[in-house]
């Protein structure tokens, strides 16, 4: 549940709305005539504005919100307000070209953008900086539970999110829940957030009773043992109310054929311009120091848990691999040439081929050998679910640190969670994002990487 607790958000939507609308209408005036009814039609694009963006939420920011999703939702709004507007200079003016609607709306989006990100991190710094607009919060549940959390918010103090206290639930549960609840009525705090393992179902009713009585926003920590995929998605049959499992956004037709499509496009722009020259060279290398196939094929599961030969440029003795031998580093069966591959993650570019036959996509979770996925299924829980897409050549994962060899149980434990946030956060902007991190990592360089 969500209240309208907060210092600003009763101030900045409005003033971001009528912003927007002068916007709007300041640069229409300058850019498109409109011989009649000039006021009626500039009160109907902006009627137009204001319902997609109600739609879309387009409004919908809150502190927590990431960038990219205030740029995925944004692209969508001026693609729908883009028809909106060139229906309207179709009917109603002959003097303006579609090239002056393109100018119009691209004035419009830079403009609309700049002041969206420009509100967005100016309150990042002022949280930061002078400690304003901040957000009280109580923590209520097992210490190890809440601890990430607590560590969160208080290593990411542009969030402005304030830690009063921290209730234990682990001895008298009901008597700790009461001191928490009394606690906020005292001290007005403004958010709950409680640990779903440590409360019964009477608990959490009245929890949810306290909360909606004294209008706070409550929110809940699921645990790892629990399911990891919390984008429920509500669903009516009817008057009943339903509740899916998870909301995965690559399960909608029209994305699957938008992420095909920019699989496709980007793929053959690899395999022209880079691989096209780069694998007759890379070949000529990989035979001379060490004799045998240029490619290396290895099965991995893919969507559906089904098993595919993924590419890559053979970067090991021939006589040395072992199918469920993982590399490690300084691992002597690495030549010299596959030394520098591996470091620049050259020998990946193969699955390119991968890509175009459908077996992988450019970005999704990486693919691992059959005998691990088999083993990471028994550590983590609904393991299995990251199946649900294509594996990536890159991923989520893999651009915040979790490339490579699985040293110990968090390593594969965080990168599920990053691949269940993709396959539930999806959108061609995260996946550009994505692409143009990887690049810069492989510049910079990689400690994991070997």
């Amino acid at each position: 549940m969500h209240t309208k607790a907060g210092t600003y958000s009763g101030y900045i939507r409005p003033f971001s709305y009528v912003a927007d609308i002068v916007i709007l209408c300041l640069f229409g005036i300058n850019f498109i005539i409109f011989p009649d009814y000039q006021i009626q039609l500039y009160l109907t694009l902006s009627f137009c504005w204001i319902v997609i963006a109600l739609h879309l939420g387009f409004y919908e920011v809150y502190r927590y919100t990431k960038v990219i999703s205030i740029l995925n939702c944004s692209a969508k709004q001026f693609l729908l307000f883009g028809v909106a507007c060139l229906a309207l200079v179709y009917l109603f003016t002959e003097t303006t070209s579609y090239m002056t609607v393109f100018c119009y709306m691209a004035s419009v989006f830079f403009t609309v953008i700049s002041l969206k990100l420009f509100i967005f991190y100016f309150l990042k710094e002022y949280r930061l900086l002078f400690g304003g607009n901040l957000r009280s919060v109580v923590l209520i549940g097992n210490a190890k539970k809440v601890a990430p959390l607590h560590s969160f918010f208080t290593e990411n103090l542009e969030y402005g999110y304030k830690v009063c206290q921290s209730f234990s639930l682990e001895k008298n549960n009901d008597l700790q829940l009461q001191e928490a609840l009394d606690y906020v009525s005292i001290h007005d705090t403004d958010e709950i957030y409680c640990a779903m393992c440590d409360l019964n179902e009477t608990q959490m009713e009245r929890l949810v009773n306290f909360a909606n009585t004294h209008f706070k926003t409550l929110k809940f920590i699921p645990d790892e043992s629990q399911i990891l995929s919390g984008n429920f998605a509500f669903q009516y049959y009817g008057y009943l109310p339903i509740l899916a499992l998870r909301d995965i956004r690559l399960d909608e037709k029209n994305n699957q054929i938008a992420k095909r499509f920019f699989d496709i496009v980007f793929s053959l722009l690899v395999l022209v311009f880079i691989l096209s020259w780069l694998t007759p060279l890379l070949a000529l290398l990989i035979i001379l120091e060490s004799p045998g196939p240029v490619f290396y094929k290895h099965k991995r599961n893919g969507l559906g848990k089904h098993v595919f030969e993924c590419y890559k440029f053979r970067s090991m003795q021939l006589v040395e691999q072992d199918a469920y031998n993982p590399v490690s580093k300084n691992d002597v069966r690495i030549t010299k040439v596959g030394k520098f591959l591996r470091k620049t993650s050259l020998d990946e570019l193969p699955q390119f081929y991968n890509v175009l036959r459908g077996d992988m996509s450019v970005v999704g979770p990486r693919p691992h050998m059959l005998l691990y996925t088999e083993q990471y299924a028994l550590k983590v829980n609904n393991f299995m679910i990251r199946h649900f897409i294509k594996p990536g050549i890159t991923g989520l994962a893999q651009t915040r640190g979790y490339r490579g060899a699985v040293e110990k149980d968090s390593d594969i434990i965080n990168r599920y969670k990053y691949d269940i946030f993709y396959m539930e956060n999806w959108s061609i902007l995260l996946d550009i994002e994505i692409i143009l991190t990887t690049i810069f990592n492989i510049i910079k360089g990689d400690d994991k990487a070997y």
